[in-house]
């Protein structure tokens, strides 16, 4: 009784993994489909200023760290995996109002763990999208990164959105 009590007042935000486990099932798929269809470094122009570019990141974002000797890889997959743990740690204890937030979390979560997925089994990242302007060009990025800029960029935005007094009607 005292567990349903208390689920009743925080409110589970674990229920929000659903969405984490969208934003794994489409990278992977969106991954697997760029794979199959791409030729590596061979742009395909979908619009001005945007290409379909098979490329493999080796490091974090930006390919920082993509020349290491290779010791990135484990390095990115465990911090990946423990952030992941603390990630769904914070989903647990969010309130019940905290809905905004959670969405935010899952779909950090959900980004590191689609690309925990291909360094683990690839050694890469795969990316695939690919912006540029002129002779600029954005790095390519996949859509696990895309859910983790969104979900992030929500954290950012939330600590403009609510007063800092944890009401229960700011969410």
């Amino acid at each position: 009784m005292d567990a349903a009590m208390s689920e009743s007042t925080t409110g589970s935000k674990l229920k929000w993994l659903w969405l984490a486990v969208l934003v794994v099932v489409i990278d992977l798929g969106t991954k697997a489909m760029a794979t199959a269809m791409l030729t590596y470094g061979d742009p395909v122009p979908v619009m001005p200023m945007f290409n379909l570019t098979l490329l493999h990141n080796t490091g974090a974002a930006f390919s920082f760290l993509a020349e290491a000797a290779g010791w990135q890889r484990w390095f990115f997959v465990t911090l990946a995996l423990v952030v992941s743990v603390v990630l769904v740690v914070w989903l647990k204890r969010l309130k019940h109002h905290e809905t905004w937030i959670a969405i935010a979390v899952a779909l950090i979560l959900g980004g590191a763990l689609g690309n925990v997925y291909d360094r683990v089994v690839h050694g890469y990242v795969v990316d695939f999208l690919h912006f540029y302007w002129q002779d600029w060009h954005f790095p390519a990025f996949n859509l696990a990164d895309t859910a983790i800029t969104i979900g992030a960029a929500m954290m950012i935005l939330d600590m403009f959105r609510k007063p800092d007094d944890g009401a229960e009607g700011s969410n």
